[in-house]
């Protein structure tokens, strides 16, 4: 099945694979789709689209991308995003902001470009999996791609702590510049290769 995402991946020369799955609309955790495509939750990352008032005042979304098993720490992303506070964006309200439905949503092809936050946890795995932007499929990418793929949406790109202390070991053995810094804005590779059939 092809997906806003996938179009989006191909179009920027960057490859990738589609993984299909049953859904159960009872339950669209990630760990569950974690089981359902065999891999582990910690490289299954799930997209939050979340609000929060920015320091110039008024309303604004960031998208919070994080390991399956790991809960979002409101106070970790309202600081790398510069937000007074940060909270999920109500049910409701994410479909008619980004077009997708929960369990489906993705950074690529949303109704609107917003900023994306990304756990510093990405850069330990070879390969992650995130939504294609439908239920049912996933996009297994290099972290790298991932990143560059989310450059492209031309909004600000970072990788920051983002999770809830968990007492297991921390992903701070990364220790260079992350996508965002000024530092760091040349070094996500650019090497195109065609998507993967």
């Amino acid at each position: 099945m092809k997906t806003n995402g996938a179009r989006i991946l191909e179009a920027l020369g960057i490859p990738f694979e589609l993984l299909e799955y049953e859904v159960d609309p009872d339950d669209l955790s990630a760990i569950t789709v974690a089981k359902k495509i065999c891999m582990p939750p910690a490289q299954v990352f799930k997209t939050l689209l979340t609000t929060g008032s920015a320091a110039a005042g008024g309303a604004t979304c960031v998208f919070a991308v994080i390991p399956g098993d790991a809960e979002l720490d409101f106070k970790k992303l309202a600081r790398a995003a510069g937000l007074r506070k940060a909270e999920m964006v109500p049910l409701k309200d994410v479909q008619p902001l980004t077009g997708y439905i929960r369990g489906g949503v993705t950074v690529f092809g949303a109704k609107k470009a917003y900023p994306v936050f990304v756990d510093e946890t990405v850069i330990l795995f070879d390969r992650i999996s995130v939504s294609a932007g439908t239920r049912g499929v996933q996009l297994i990418l290099s972290p790298n791609d991932y990143l560059r793929a989310a450059e492209a949406l031309e909004v600000q790109v970072q990788t920051a702590d983002l999770t809830k202390d968990r007492g297991a070991p921390s992903a701070r053995l990364f220790s260079g510049a992350r996508v965002g810094d000024r530092e760091a804005k040349g070094s996500i590779p650019t090497a195109r290769e065609g998507p993967t059939k």
